[in-house]
């Protein structure tokens, strides 16, 4: 029955792919012939769309001017010359892989890439987010977004995430893409700050005439997430070719997965659970559920009365204090995937006035609206309703007269005492607000850029210069509902019954005036009637600007030994950032039961200059083929953090056509951003953190169990579980933290160095398109802008005696409602400098393009691989310090690849892309494993499978289906110890969404 269903699914696919008609590709009007081999270009791989290589006098590859015919540009530089080649690792992905991926986003492609980190944000990993949800980053050697520098047609795009640097690939139209260069190493002294990682460029496409659509429809084989997207591509030469302008526009939405439709490797994610760890402190147990492990916070709530404990959850009262009090599934509620919709439209303009004169204009506009949904609010009274003491009393004075709240059943009422002496008896509670709904949020980010400038060739084209300018600004309103108004339900829960007119009031004339209505607690659905007066819509208004001013001249000096000219470049930029981030005033003060949030506003500018140079020393020689020396320096001045200076050199040795080799090393610098600098201390509630004590007793020894018997409530904590130190769920949920900038950061500096080879055999026919690269990279970075990890924090104060970080902790000093004495209330942090990070490891590609023919075959075969060996990988959070060790864990195998492989033959092509994430041990802030020495903390590999047939009738008309992740693998159970926040796995590691098909056309006029 499912299974004939799903096929009549898919027949429906294709035909609502087939109704939308429409294609793409640049630079032609009919589609490309797939497959089919080029001759190579330097030494790089086989056509400008694998090599990273463009002809000079396109703007479009890079800011560098233009050159002689002949000449080109190589990512990574801004020198042309009719021998470049890049001297730092170049990986490049075409619009033909873009489109044989059936991608809607472009981060779905390069996440597969095994040069990328776990994203900070994507669509499977940000539905708890407060801000940001849905949105698309990436991440070079997890070393993080604010690292990886993101350009479009080598030129610095506006950030999509308010204080940060990170771009947001939601924005880029997909379908006008025609490659990505990924340049591994740092490059700052070429692009500016935040290049410590490397260089995502994105080139759009050229010069292109013609009319292209396409449009694509998929669905997972569980028949939710419905995608679908559609695009048109038009351009047009005039003035006899000297001028082109194109016109993009795209509309693309991906379609909700509920967590309760999806499973891991430990079952189904339909009900809450956690890892049996968290109850027995037994590594062995980490990827075993416990479930359920319902959350304590249901909507028929628990009340706490002097020693007793009662609940509504079975719709009556009921005393639950030696009886569980029932519990809520939150599972049931949470999206997986958030729906994320996007209108995209982008223009393109040349205009060649003279030789010396070439306009230029480049324009981008995108909306993305996102909605995520999440479980009612869990109101606990010790936290978020009355203050730190946490008692709400159920008396009150009034005139004189001490007046029982009318709502408090008798039970209850003769169980409660006075607690605080205040001469009233008080209770807490705390339940599940189902009353108000489920929490939600509503995201509109509307982004605008603007590019243009003027390039032209002077000095009998020896020289050319580029001047351009650059405004881009991104926007975003959010709304929210399923919050509450804390001021005003401490009005509403001081209730009695006016004696004058019988009625249950607030006691509280200004309250009763502003209109306060009386909060019932007791029972299920009773805070109905207040919900309209203690409800608190929330919102968010954030904006962030970047305008960009500069110009560069390119030429050629003299030539050493007969060898190509010395190539320079000089140039200067200017650049102006600001960013301004702003909660509602109840959200800004923690006042609505969410994060306090305060609002974060800043901005910084910076003048720059910068040189480079490629010297070709010696060519056409015995054993020197080519020989050639590189260097490059900028120096910024920065109106936050004065003077930095970033510079690269390193040199290529080709001893024969075939054969070269490359090295380059490289100081890069990262200032500070927006956030880092000027964020007030914002709220969060961390998941996953372990108490250390967890188990101490007290004839427990030693460091961990001198620092834990030291701390508040931890006796008393263990003397009421048998003398054990026990956490509850709620204590476990009940942990807050709180951090912000720091406006004495100064610049990160990091020294990177690579050697590799780049091999492609053209001497011998049968091998001319085989392009071999094998890349050592080695990246320290210096005085690294760091959070202090908060398990970490707990880990030093606990494990190692250091009061510094004990001071970072607070814990409660007695039992507070539901939360236990002892259990941890807050673990803070703030940003430092103190931070070191190293990475290092070997990139390997492999690219193969044949023509069978030449066989006596048929058909034309294309192979890809990438690979990716982590040899070491660590922060190290303060100068001394233990190393805190990535490489291995989670999000950082140490050995990753993807190979892909078309055949085309005719009409017809098969692409098959398969992707090895290799085995993963948990966070060792966790456990206390180093990564990969304990069996028991790690977690198998993955390989995923994705496939694409495409069928084309003419040069005009494709149709195509396809699959991902075909053989349906479920990631790791991973609740709790290394999940995404209120998910069973990490979401934004192993995909969460299982088997799914997509069908499509393109269609070129």
């Amino acid at each position: 029955m499912l299974a004939a269903y799903r096929h009549r699914l898919l027949a429906t696919t294709l035909l609502v792919g087939a109704v939308f008609a429409v294609p793409a590709q640049a630079q032609d009007s009919a589609l490309p012939t797939q497959g089919t081999p080029a001759d190579t270009t330097n030494d790089q791989a086989a056509s400008p769309a694998a090599t990273g290589v463009t002809p000079a006098g396109d703007d479009a590859t890079a800011p560098g001017a233009p050159a002689p015919g002949g000449d080109i540009v190589v990512t990574g530089s801004r020198i042309a010359s009719p021998a470049a080649a890049s001297a730092s690792p170049l990986q490049v992905i075409g619009a033909e892989q873009i489109q044989q991926q059936g991608a809607i986003n472009v981060q779905e492609v390069l996440l597969q890439n095994p040069a990328f980190g776990t994203p900070g944000i994507s669509r499977t990993n940000s539905s708890f987010a407060t801000q940001g949800a849905g949105a698309a980053t990436v991440n070079l050697r997890n070393l993080g977004e604010d690292r990886t520098l993101v350009l479009v047609n080598g030129r610095r795009f506006v950030s999509g995430q308010p204080g940060s640097q990170a771009v947001d690939l939601n924005v880029i139209p997909t379908q006008f893409i025609d490659r990505v260069d990924v340049l591994t190493g740092g490059a700052s002294a070429v692009y500016g700050s935040d290049a410590v990682a490397g260089v995502v460029n994105i080139i759009y496409k050229k010069n292109y005439e013609g009319l292209q659509a396409d449009g694509q429809v998929g669905i997972s084989q569980r028949g939710d997430g419905f995608d679908r997207q559609i695009s048109l591509l038009g351009g047009k030469n005039f003035a006899d070719g000297r001028g082109n302008i194109m016109l993009f526009g795209s509309y693309s939405k991906q379609g909700t997965v509920l967590k309760r439709d999806r499973s891991t490797e430990g079952g189904s994610s339909a009900v809450d659970s956690t890892s049996l760890t968290n109850l027995t402190g037994d590594l062995g147990d980490l990827f075993t559920p416990a479930r359920p492990t319902l959350s304590s916070y249901a909507p028929g709530g628990r009340v706490f009365a002097g020693d007793q404990t009662f609940s509504y959850n079975t719709g009556s009262l009921v005393n639950c204090s030696d009886i569980s009090c029932g519990g809520f599934n939150r599972s049931d509620y949470r999206y997986l995937a958030v729906p994320v919709e996007r209108y995209v439209a982008a223009g393109r303009a040349t205009f060649e006035v003279s030789p010396a004169a070439n306009l230029w204009v480049e324009g981008n506009y995108a909306k993305t609206k996102v909605n995520t949904v999440i479980e009612p609010f869990p109101l606990d009274s010790t936290f978020n309703v009355v203050g730190a003491s946490g008692r709400v009393p159920i008396q009150t004075v009034v005139g004189g007269v001490t007046y029982r709240n009318p709502y408090v059943p008798d039970a209850i009422f003769n169980a409660a005492t006075d607690t605080d002496g205040d001469g009233l008896r008080d209770i807490s509670f705390d339940r599940r607000l189902a009353d108000f709904g489920n929490r939600t949020s509503s995201a509109d980010r509307d982004l605008f850029r603007i590019a243009g400038g003027l390039t032209g060739k002077f000095a009998g084209d020896r020289w050319g210069y580029e001047l351009y300018g650059i405004y881009g600004q991104s926007k975003e309103h959010q709304d929210g509902t399923g919050q509450f108004n804390t001021l005003r339900f401490q009005q509403a829960l001081n209730a009695y019954t006016d004696p004058a007119t019988g009625q249950v009031v607030c006691a509280d004339p200004a309250a009763r005036a502003a209109g306060c209505v009386p909060a019932n607690i007791f029972g299920i659905g009773t805070l109905a009637p207040a919900a309209g007066y203690l409800a608190a819509p929330t919102f968010l208004d954030a904006k962030v600007t970047q305008t960009v001013f500069g110009g560069n001249v390119t030429g050629k000096l003299f030539s050493v030994f007969g060898a190509d000219p010395v190539g320079v470049n000089i140039g200067t930029e200017y650049r102006r950032e600001t960013s301004s981030n702003s909660f509602d005033l109840l959200t800004q003060q923690g006042l609505n039961g969410n994060n306090a949030l305060p609002a974060t506003s800043g901005r910084f500018h910076l003048w720059e200059g910068f040189g480079e140079a490629i010297v070709p020393l010696l060519q056409d020689r015995p054993f020197f083929h080519s020989l050639s020396l590189r260097g490059a320096v900028r120096v910024s001045d920065y109106s936050t953090v004065g003077t930095t200076v970033s510079y690269n050199y390193g040199g290529e040795w080709a001893p024969v056509q075939d054969v070269r080799f490359r090295v380059i090393a490289a100081r890069s610098v990262r200032a500070p951003n927006i956030n880092e600098l000027f964020q007030p201390a914002q709220q969060d509630f961390p998941s996953g953190l372990l108490d250390p004590c967890t188990g101490v007793t007290l004839a427990s020894t030693g460091t961990l169990a001198t620092q834990c018997l030291a701390a508040a409530g931890v006796r008393a904590n263990i003397a009421a579980n048998n003398g054990t130190f026990t956490v509850n769920q709620s204590d476990r949920q009940g942990i807050t933290s709180f951090g912000g900038g720091n406006i004495n950061l100064q610049e990160e500096k990091s020294d990177s160095f690579t050697a590799g080879v780049v091999i492609n055999p053209r001497s011998v026919s049968a091998l001319r398109n085989l392009v071999l690269t094998v890349d050592y990279f080695n990246v320290r970075i210096r005085d690294a802008i760091i959070f202090t990890p908060l398990q970490f924090t707990l880990s030093q104060c606990y494990d190692q005696g250091n009061q510094d970080y004990c001071t970072q902790v607070v814990r409660r000093a007695a039992a507070q409602g539901g939360n236990s004495a002892g259990s941890i209330d807050q673990v803070n942090t703030t940003y430092r400098n103190s931070g070191g990070t190293k990475t290092s490891g070997v990139d390997t590609t492999v690219t193969w393009r044949q023509n069978l023919t030449d066989w006596g075959l048929a058909g034309t075969l294309n192979l890809h691989g990438s690979y990716t060996h982590l040899i070491s990988g660590y922060t190290v959070p303060v100068p001394g310090s233990s190393r805190d060790y990535f490489a291995g864990e989670i999000g950082a195998s140490r050995d990753r690849f993807t190979i892909n492989g078309s055949y085309d033959l005719g009409g017809v092509g098969l692409t098959m892309t398969g992707t090895w994430l290799g085995q993963a041990s948990v966070d060792d802030q966790f456990t206390g494993e180093r990564p990969g020495s304990d069996p028991r903390v790690r977690v198998r590999p993955q390989f995923y499978l994705d496939s694409q047939l495409r069928f084309r009738t003419n040069d005009k008309f494709e149709f195509f289906v396809g699959g991902d992740n075909l053989l349906d693998n479920k990631p790791p159970y991973l609740a709790d110890v290394s999940s995404s926040a209120g998910q069973d796995t990490d979401a934004g590691t192993y995909d969460p969404l299982g088997r799914r098909y997509y069908a499509g056309v393109r269609i070129a006029y």
